[in-house]
């Protein structure tokens, strides 16, 4: 089974493949950068959106990438792609065991429904 974590939902949803393969990276079971991941924990969107679209052995439809994509759209005002993302991960024929940062399990499906939902709020709130 695959596993990914997910940090913290305060600041969005950035999820990290997991498998046997360590790095200092939170991209375990990906190529560093392939996910975007430490750009976007460091906020450098443009960065973490030029690596998630040059990652070419990451599937395009790998909710981990829909996910992060997502963030980095939500982050850059694209609410609208931001939206497809999160819902084309809630719709993945692929749905894995994401862990969050305070520890909780919970599947792909269920994690981008949340960032969808969190999209949702921060734009009522507008």
């Amino acid at each position: 089974m695959k596993t990914a974590k997910i940090v913290g939902f305060t600041v969005g949803i950035l999820l990290m493949g997991t498998s046997a393969i360590a790095q200092d990276s939170g991209e375990l079971g990906y190529a560093k950068g392939a996910l975007g991941y430490d750009a976007l924990i460091a906020g450098q969107n443009e960065l973490a959106l030029q690596q998630l679209e040059a990652a070419e052995k990451v599937d395009a439809n790998d909710p981990a990438r829909l996910i992060n994509l997502g963030q980095v759209y939500a982050r850059m005002g694209r609410t609208g792609d931001a939206a497809r993302m999160f819902m084309a991960a809630m719709h993945s024929d692929r749905n894995f065991d994401l862990v969050l940062a305070d520890g909780t399990v919970v599947k792909s499906r269920d994690a981008a429904d949340q960032a969808l939902q969190n999209l949702n709020s921060q734009f009522a709130v507008r």
